[in-house]
C-alpha cells in the first residue's frame, strides 16, 4: 500500500531501531537545522513588528534594534544555507526530508529579504519624520503595514505548525494586500499632483508602500513552501484562491 504524505513524513523523519547511525545523524542534524530556521523566522517577525511600530506609533527609537537584528539575520541566513547544503551533499535525504531541506533553502532567503525590507521601511519612516514640513503618516499606509504584519505572522505560524490549510489562507489573503497597495499608489500619485512641492515626501511614501507589498509577497512565498513541504505540491504559478469576502 502506498504511503500517504503524512505516513511518508513519519516514515522518513522518525528514526527506528533498524536505521543506520548515518540516518540517525542525518535526522538529528536536520532537526537542529529546522530549529535554527524557525528561530531566524521568529526573529524576523519580531523585527518587522518594530518596523510597524515605527510607522504607526513613531517609535523611531526601535530602528537601531532593527538595524542590529538585520545584520544578525544576514549572518544567520548564510550559516543556515551552508548547513543545509552540507546536509544535502553528505546525506542525500529523500522524500519528506528532502522537501524539508528544500523548504529551508527557499524560506531562508524569504525571511532574510523580509528582514532587509523591514529595515528599509523603518528607515524611510524615520526619514519622512525629519523631512521639512513633514506630513503625518497616512492612515491607509499604517493599515497596510498592520495587514502585512498580520500576513507575516500568519505565515510564520503556518510554517512552525506545518499547516498547509493555514498557509493557503495566507496565500488567499494576498489579494486584499495587493488591492490596498494599488489604492495607496493612486492616492499618493493624486497627492503628488496636488502638492508637487512635496515630491520627495510622496516618493518616500510610495517606496514605503512598495516595500510593504514586497514583504507580503515573501510571506506568500513562505506559505507556498509550507504547502510544498506537507503536500509535495508546487503552487507558485497557480492562481491564488479567492478570499471569503470575494
Amino acid at each position: 500500500m502506498p504511503l500517504s504524505r503524512r505516513d511518508e513524513q513519519n516514515h522518513a523523519s522518525s528514526p527506528g531501531p533498524g536505521q543506520s547511525a548515518s540516518c540517525r545523524h542525518s535526522l538529528r542534524e536536520q532537526d537542529l537545522l529546522w530549529a535554527d530556521f524557525l528561530a531566524l523566522a521568529a526573529s524576523v517577525v519580531n523585527s518587522l513588528e518594530k518596523s510597524v511600530q515605527a510607522i504607526c506609533d513613531g517609535r523611531f527609537d526601535l530602528i537601531s534594534e532593527v538595524e542590529n537584528e538585520e545584520e544578525d539575520s544576514d549572518r544567520r541566513e548564510v550559516l543556515i544555507e551552508l548547513e543545509c547544503l552540507r546536509i544535502l551533499a553528505l546525506y542525500e535525504p529523500v522524500a519528506s526530508d528532502l522537501r524539508r531541506m528544500a523548504t529551508v533553502l527557499k524560506g531562508n532567503r524569504d525571511w532574510e529579504r523580509i528582514a532587509d525590507l523591514a529595515l528599509r521601511v523603518a528607515q524611510r519612516a524615520r526619514k519622512l519624520s525629519r523631512h521639512p514640513g513633514a506630513m503625518a503618516m497616512p492612515e491607509p499606509l499604517k493599515q497596510l503595514a498592520r495587514d502585512v504584519l498580520s500576513q507575516v505572522r500568519a505565515s510564520y505560524r503556518a510554517l512552525a505548525s506545518r499547516d498547509p490549510a493555514a498557509a493557503r489562507t495566507v496565500i488567499a489573503g494576498d489579494t486584499a494586500i495587493d488591492a490596498r497597495y494599488r489604492a495607496l499608489r493612486k492616492q499618493f500619485k493624486d497627492g503628488l499632483g496636488q502638492h508637487p512641492e512635496q515630491l520627495d515626501a510622496w516618493l518616500e511614501l510610495m517606496n514605503t508602500a512598495r516595500n510593504l507589498e514586497r514583504i507580503a509577497d515573501h510571506a506568500v512565498g513562505i506559505a507556498q513552501t509550507v504547502v510544498y513541504l506537507e503536500e509535495g505540491v508546487i503552487i507558485r504559478h497557480t492562481p491564488a484562491p479567492r478570499s471569503a469576502d470575494g
